[in-house]
């Protein structure tokens, strides 16, 4: 028996890169998934229901209250229940970077739009119906740099760090209900999209971001898929509030 089965799962920006890659992950544990995207979905589907999967795609704009709600509905409507959210959509490999005085208030309220109101609105949508079976598990992505700093994205990181406080938040407030929140972390990952669009510069910061980890070698969006399904499944049903870092060893927290 898969760990999953049984599950029903919304994976917000699921269309692509690690998003997609959760999606794969969790269907492939028995999950049906919705894969709640701005971008059509079809490749990811494909690969899930040509391996037997079950899973659907639903056009979603997590900055957009009404539109939460709405893939929240679809995907009662079609498979009677939800019990995972992956809070996974943000914006990250389109912002350029910028020293904090040079970005500009649109740029920084387009990144907190997303990458904070589109997480809480997401989980907004999404709690009501965990309450109903008394059991549900929200996983949300952030960053290490969050936790270390670095230059040029302070409104991305500020932004992944109002995502590990909301998340705690959840934990808090819901846990007596039998919903567990957490948090993964990533480090630098390399995806298709980041690939096609990075400099020589950011090539050159990849491969010194590899050098500095325990385990030397690119992150990839399937080394963050096992940190997703333990924190689906009923292995971590006494594991609220936490942050699993899952970058290759470059931090320990």
């Amino acid at each position: 028996m898969a760990r999953l089965d049984g599950r029903v799962a919304i994976v917000t920006g699921g269309a692509r890169s690690i998003g997609a890659a959760f999606a794969k992950g969790l269907a492939a544990e028995g999950a049906k998934v919705v894969v709640a995207d701005l971008e059509p979905a079809d490749e990811v589907l494909g690969v899930i229901k040509q391996a037997g999967g079950e899973a659907m795609g639903a056009e979603t704009d997590v900055t957009s209250e009404n539109s939460c709600k709405e893939v929240v509905s679809k995907t009662v409507e079609s498979y009677g229940r939800l019990d995972i959210l992956v809070a996974n959509a943000g914006l990250w490999v389109h912002l350029e970077r910028q020293a904090p005085t040079e970005i500009d208030v649109d740029t920084w309220e387009k990144v907190m739009s997303v990458n904070v109101k589109g997480v809480w609105l997401s989980a907004k949508a999404a709690i009501p119906e965990m309450l109903k079976n008394d059991y549900g598990k929200i996983i949300t992505v952030a960053s290490t740099r969050a936790m270390k700093g670095g230059a040029g994205m302070l409104h991305y990181d500020a932004s992944k760090g109002a995502v590990i406080g909301l998340t705690r938040s959840l934990a808090r407030e819901y846990g007596p209900s039998g919903i567990c929140a957490n948090i993964i972390a990533p480090g630098a990952t390399d995806t298709e999209i980041s690939q096609s669009l990075a400099t020589q510069t950011q090539k050159e910061r990849r491969l010194a971001s590899a050098k500095a980890r325990a385990i030397k070698r690119a992150e990839e969006p399937d080394d963050l898929v096992g940190a997703c399904i333990h924190l689906a499944s009923p292995e971590s049903d006494f594991m609220s509030g936490q942050t699993l870092v899952v970058d290759g060893g470059a931090i320990v927290w």
